[in-house]
């Protein structure tokens, strides 16, 4: 299976890509993503056109509102938005040099979980937090490198969540009232094949990971084997999520950063696979 190009290499480092027909506000498309060290927000419009969007020095990630509008992590702080789009910061949650948001997902319950990383990727100087609708911050993880996808099992009741440095994929039972417990590696990853990054659930509960440095998606299945493949046409390849009308795309996001000249000219664009599995939609951040 292969992917296709969609757009032109907008991003430096495109991350964390959203599908949700809830933003709110002015229709700008339903697919959403990040430039994460740009501090840009990218949107997909019915067109084609991409629209960015410079919200602070770095973005790690963004989800849909159930009230409409977005929730969004910025370098070091939470933003709420309305539908709207006005950005509403709330405190920074730490104050540590150098340490910025990464990827994130809400669970079921509309707890929206975002891991931090060191920009020199320093191990163990990141966390993974919990925002929770009330507004309070809860440290979920701690002594994490490199904080990556996450995701969850159709009945809720499994979490999947990627250190980067570790090459796992690692599953936790998920309790509404106790959060995350019981982690244990669920897929163990050679770094012939790249370094695992982004990841999404489809709605039979096989998980999609991307591998940076090797040109693909990995489909898993639930006890962890290898199921099928999408390859991409550049090799930093960052992260997906199911869109479309009948979520029955796969839109993958690319990076170039660090590159230099030795990146692809297609490095940065975004990618779509029509892979014929229905995916899960965006679960929304309840706050």
């Amino acid at each position: 299976m292969k992917a296709e190009q969609l757009t032109e290499a907008d991003a430096e480092h495109g991350e964390g890509p959203v599908w949700s027909p809830s933003w709110g506000g002015p229709s700008l498309g339903e697919l959403r993503w990040v430039d994460t060290f740009a501090g840009d927000l990218l949107a997909l419009g019915d067109d084609g056109t991409v629209t960015k969007r410079n919200v602070d020095k770095a973005i790690g990630a963004l989800r849909p509102r159930a009230g409409g509008g977005m929730i969004v992590a910025l370098e070091r702080r939470f933003a709420l938005a309305g539908a709207d789009g006005e950005l509403h910061p709330l405190g920074e949650v730490w104050d540590t040099p150098g340490v910025q948001f990464n990827d994130g997902g809400c669970d079921p319950q509309g707890r929206f979980y975002c891991g931090s990383m060191a920009v020199d990727n320093t191990p163990g100087a990141g966390r993974l937090y919990r925002l929770d609708p009330d507004g309070t911050v809860h440290v979920a993880l701690r002594e994490v490198t490199v904080s990556n996808g996450i995701g969850w099992s159709p009945d809720g009741g499994t979490a999947y969540y990627i250190d980067t440095p570790t090459m796992r994929v690692d599953a936790f039972d998920h309790d509404p009232d106790r959060g995350l417990s019981g982690r244990r590696p669920l897929v163990r990853l050679d770094e012939a094949d790249g370094v695992p990054d982004g990841l999404a659930v489809d709605a039979d509960g096989h998980l999609w990971v991307a591998m940076h440095r090797g040109g693909t998606i990995h489909r898993y299945r639930p006890d962890g084997r290898l199921d099928g493949v999408v390859e991409v046409p550049v090799r930093n390849v960052t992260a997906c999520t199911f869109g479309g009308p009948r979520l029955d795309q796969l839109f993958i996001t690319t990076s170039r950063h660090g590159m230099g000249a030795a990146a692809e000219p297609a490095a940065g664009a975004l990618f779509r696979a029509d892979v014929a599995v229905t995916g899960l939609p965006a679960a929304a951040f309840a706050g």
